[in-house]
């Protein structure tokens, strides 16, 4: 049997309706996100990856317990259930070594608050958390404010109701 009759029995016998077969408006235009533009029949070339911010800068946090972002780049780096290659600079052995900040002393604490002698496993997954930063506009408008900035709006603005 020929593979063009197959959409054509399967409508017959069944019932079904196989895109081949239907008209279907592929030429609609395609949703805005991260790739504009095109029509949903289009293949657009993927945009080109933003390099990585490679400053070695502490950034300032926006907000208390904030996990801090990684100021270097983590291309290559090994982190599965064996083994971290975060831990080699940043874990309380070695950061004196390599002058790299040491992990939270919190990573090193169970859910009740215990001391462990290892990073704790609910802490180990570096990236669950951390991400690097990348050199790029924000995709999507953000009116975010620091509490920095929201406490001084409000003393510098008159109180409305006395």
């Amino acid at each position: 049997m020929s593979y063009r009759l197959l959409p054509l029995l399967l409508l017959a016998v069944f019932g079904i309706a196989v895109a081949s077969d239907i008209n279907y408006p592929l030429d609609a235009p395609a949703p805005d996100g991260r790739r504009p533009g095109g029509t949903l029949s289009q293949d657009l070339a993927a945009p080109k990856l933003s390099s990585t911010e490679n400053k070695d800068i502490k950034r300032e946090r926006n907000y208390p317990e904030q996990p801090p972002t990684i100021p270097h780049s983590i291309r290559g780096y090994h982190l599965d259930k064996n083994s971290n290659k975060c831990l080699s600079c940043h874990s309380r052995a070695n950061s004196a070594i390599t002058q790299a900040p040491m992990i939270s002393i919190t990573h090193y604490m169970d859910r009740d608050g215990q001391a462990l002698a290892a990073v704790s496993p609910r802490r180990y997954f570096c990236n669950q958390c951390h991400v690097p930063q990348k050199d790029t506009p924000p995709l999507v408008g953000n009116s975010f404010k620091d509490i920095d900035t929201v406490l001084e709006q409000e003393t510098s603005t008159p109180n409305r109701n006395p």
